[in-house]
């Protein structure tokens, strides 16, 4: 549905056939509102800075840069939630066998965060598993998109705001323990989308696997971290003023079921 939609809207003029050698699409609102749409990585290899030149033209001729938040902050993204069983008795056996081989291979001390909320525990397993492949923060497309907007004085716009964020996280059924199974369960799966989508913005062919992403959420949670989140930024965005927006968003916004473009498009 997403892609008969792009095609209908740029027959339309409403989108732009501009292909670009990152993953990103123009998009063209009424009210004289133009979107330069980026697919973003929120880890990223070296090889990924500097942002590409046209990238960085765009951001240069935008009005402001929005992001789902302003991740350059120093404060810590978790926040102080109450103490949880211990995770040996929110995991099955099996499962829990699972998670203790990962973190001996990722150098990680189960006791330490044993209590925690169970989608705090799947977001650290994540984050430790793109630095072992090579991924930093600081190579992120929304963080160098950030700090190129502070440098240029541009105003920046939220979607969500770390709060928010959060509060989404911590209003997830049973402490999140669903994202900590998915996260489990599709373990090598992750790494190699994380892989795919480290070669979107290296291999300069950011369309040549679109259509065959793996999947790493249960339904349940996709509604939750995509679908509701894609329809709550659609509405955002359709309430900007007149401008020229450079929008950078976690990639896989982009594309599958109910993805952003196709909600922007739908209206």
């Amino acid at each position: 549905m997403g892609q008969l939609l792009r095609r209908i809207a740029t027959f339309l003029g409403i989108i732009s056939p501009q292909s670009y050698t990152y993953p990103a699409l123009d998009i063209r609102l009424t009210g004289n509102r133009q979107l330069h749409l980026v697919g973003s990585i929120h880890m990223g290899t070296v090889d990924m800075s500097p942002l590409p030149a046209r990238l960085a033209a765009r951001l240069r001729q935008a009005d402001a840069l929005i992001v789902e938040a302003d991740i350059t902050g120093s404060s810590s993204p978790f926040g102080h939630a109450e103490p949880q069983l211990e995770l040996e008795q929110r995991l099955g056996d099996e499962e829990f066998q699972r998670l203790q081989v990962l973190c001996q291979e990722l150098g990680a001390d189960v006791e330490s965060f044993s209590a925690l909320p169970g989608w705090q525990v799947a977001l650290m397993m994540q984050a430790r598993q793109a630095q072992r492949l090579g991924l930093r923060a600081e190579y992120g497309i929304d963080y160098q998109l950030l700090q190129a907007a502070k440098v240029q004085q541009m105003p920046v716009i939220e979607l969500e705001g770390a709060e928010e964020q959060l509060s989404m996280l911590e209003q997830l059924p049973e402490g999140g323990m669903a994202l900590l199974h998915d996260t489990l369960e599709h373990w090598h799966t992750n790494a190699r989308l994380l892989q795919t989508m480290v070669s979107w913005w290296l291999d300069a062919k950011p369309n040549a696997t679109l259509e065959t992403l793996p999947t790493t959420f249960s339904a349940e949670l996709y509604d939750v971290l995509m679908h509701r989140r894609n329809r709550h930024w659609q509405q955002k965005l359709e309430a900007l003023p007149p401008g020229n927006y450079v929008v950078a968003v976690g990639a896989l916004h982009l594309y599958g079921e109910d993805n952003l473009p196709a909600m922007l498009l739908a209206r």
